[in-house]
């Protein structure tokens, strides 16, 4: 088969890379025909007063989607640096396959050679012995210069050809990009359902009807949930993001979906079109198993009384397990995973005086009832949270323990209180039902009990100094801002004469 060519793209002005700037490469997006994509991400993902909160890449987000898939061939297309750091984090965070790259200049990229070498790269990786998918990432450059994977086939040899863009300045952040790869991959697979007979999953099909879960979640906490499920006569069915892909049509063909993390709003327009009915929350603790089954019950058509004979089932033995591991102590809660809602009523529940709770991802209808529960308890609850407000929070209610992302627990331990990663120390445990009750308190209370500790080490080292003046000194340096002031006139007057020259 003969390559089909794409229109070429314009040529990118001087300037256009990752280093560009955001409005500038969304300009220069919609000029080449992204208008629509990014329109499409601005209304599923709408920022917050302060535009993106401050994250990883969102690249990544997708990246790990297609990496944890079996059968499943992941490809980024973008500036070599970025390619590097995605590559890095996602081995870091223990990807065990590898990810594919197609590399260009600028000559491949606005001559239109870049699709062609795309497209080779995908005609080579499309083995059906191996894979039952390739996926291809455009990155900012790629995407704001145009490329157009929507024309690579859909399907080669048997092997499914997936193709997004997900830029930075598209994406707010690398959980929704979770959701772009995996609404990608059930609006295929719904299609292919709606043809006719698909692949049973590699588990085989239950008798039962199922509630589909939205979200990546801790290992335990689907069967925790399926547990609580049991009494209902209902099985839970498959985790979307899934790990193979002959999981989508079980994912799809379910009583009902529960939003565990609220934000993936493409994928619930999938799950929408498919005319399966979407409920949010999640069954952490007594209060949000409690509503958590009765929105099971409703979405299904489950009668009262079964309702209650669940919830009698399950929930003395919730608080038994939280009231034998009490947490006691003000906390303020911020992270970037979507989780943190849940995470916070886990705490309160346990004992926690929680005071805010900061979370990356946007509002949306499937977090009300955690938000007004939250909010009912005088928290305060901040959607799209920048660091500021996260750092702004910590300073104002003083807690004596801060959750949250890399800076925040580092400003907190600058500070003398003890403080906890957020994404590998408290997301990375089960948050469900008996299970998760309890779960968090060892790490939470042991943390609490550092404060001496870091008394003692501020105590140690108040004499050393910080920023410049960090350190054992004779002469301990001055700061001298008048230096400052005189760099920053003197790079100012050098951008001046550079931006002369290029009218001339």
């Amino acid at each position: 088969m003969e390559p089909v060519s794409p229109q070429t793209p314009e040529p990118p002005r001087d300037g256009l890379g990752c280093h560009g700037g955001k409005q500038q490469l969304a300009q220069a997006a919609a000029a080449a025909g992204k208008s629509e994509v990014l329109a499409q991400y601005a209304a599923d993902y709408p920022v917050g007063p302060h535009d993106q909160p401050q994250s990883m890449c969102p690249a990544f987000g997708s990246l790990r989607v297609g990496l944890r898939m079996r059968r499943t061939a992941t490809v980024l297309c973008g500036s070599a640096c970025c390619v590097y750091g995605l590559t890095f984090t996602s081995h870091f965070y223990g990807a065990r396959r590898s990810v594919g790259y197609v590399p260009f200049n600028s000559e491949t990229l606005v001559t239109g050679k870049l699709f062609e070498d795309i497209r080779e790269a995908v005609f080579k990786l499309a083995d059906p012995e191996h894979y039952d998918a390739v996926v291809v990432i455009n990155l900012c450059v790629p995407t704001a210069s145009g490329v157009p994977l929507k024309i690579l086939p859909k399907e080669i040899n048997g092997v499914r050809i997936i193709g997004i863009d997900v830029p930075g300045f598209g994406v707010p952040t690398h959980a929704e990009a979770k959701d772009v790869l995996a609404a990608a991959m059930l609006k295929y697979a719904r299609a292919e359902a709606e043809k006719g007979p698909v692949q049973a999953p590699r588990s085989g099909r239950t008798a039962r009807p199922t509630i589909t879960l939205l979200g990546e979640m801790f290992p335990v906490d689907p069967v925790t949930i399926g547990m609580l499920l049991d009494p209902l006569e209902l099985a839970a069915g498959p985790v979307v993001p899934t790990r193979e892909w002959r999981e989508l049509y079980a994912a799809l063909d379910c009583a009902a979906v529960a939003a565990i993390h609220p934000f993936y709003t493409a994928s619930l327009r999938e799950f929408e079109a498919a005319g399966r009915k979407v409920f949010g929350s999640a069954p952490v603790g007594s209060d949000g198993t409690a509503a958590w089954l009765e929105a099971v019950g409703d979405a299904c058509g489950i009668a009262a009384q079964k309702i209650g004979a669940a919830k009698d089932k399950c929930l003395p033995m919730i608080r038994a397990a939280l009231s034998a591991k009490p947490i006691k102590g003000r906390i303020t809660l911020s992270g970037y995973e979507g989780s943190e809602l849940l995470v916070a009523r886990l705490l309160i529940e346990s004992g926690a005086d929680v005071r805010y709770v900061g979370t990356a991802c946007p509002r949306t209808p499937w977090s009300n009832a955690d938000r007004e529960w939250l909010e009912g308890k005088g928290v305060r609850v901040q959607y799209r949270a920048s660091l500021e407000q996260d750092l702004a929070a910590m300073q104002e209610f003083e807690p004596d323990l801060a959750i949250g992302t890399t800076p925040v627990v580092q400003k907190a331990k600058q500070q003398a209180i003890p403080a906890l990663y957020f994404t590998n120390l408290i997301s990375a445990r089960p948050l469900i039902g008996v299970a998760g009750a309890g779960s968090l308190a060892q790490v939470i209370c042991a943390a609490l009990g550092n404060q001496a500790r870091f008394d003692e080490f501020q105590s140690f080292f108040a004499d050393t100094g910080e920023g410049a003046a960090a350190g054992i000194w004779q002469d301990v340096p001055h700061d001298r801002p008048e230096f400052r002031e005189q760099h920053k006139r003197q790079l100012a007057k050098a951008a001046a004469k550079r931006k002369s020259e290029e009218m001339v």
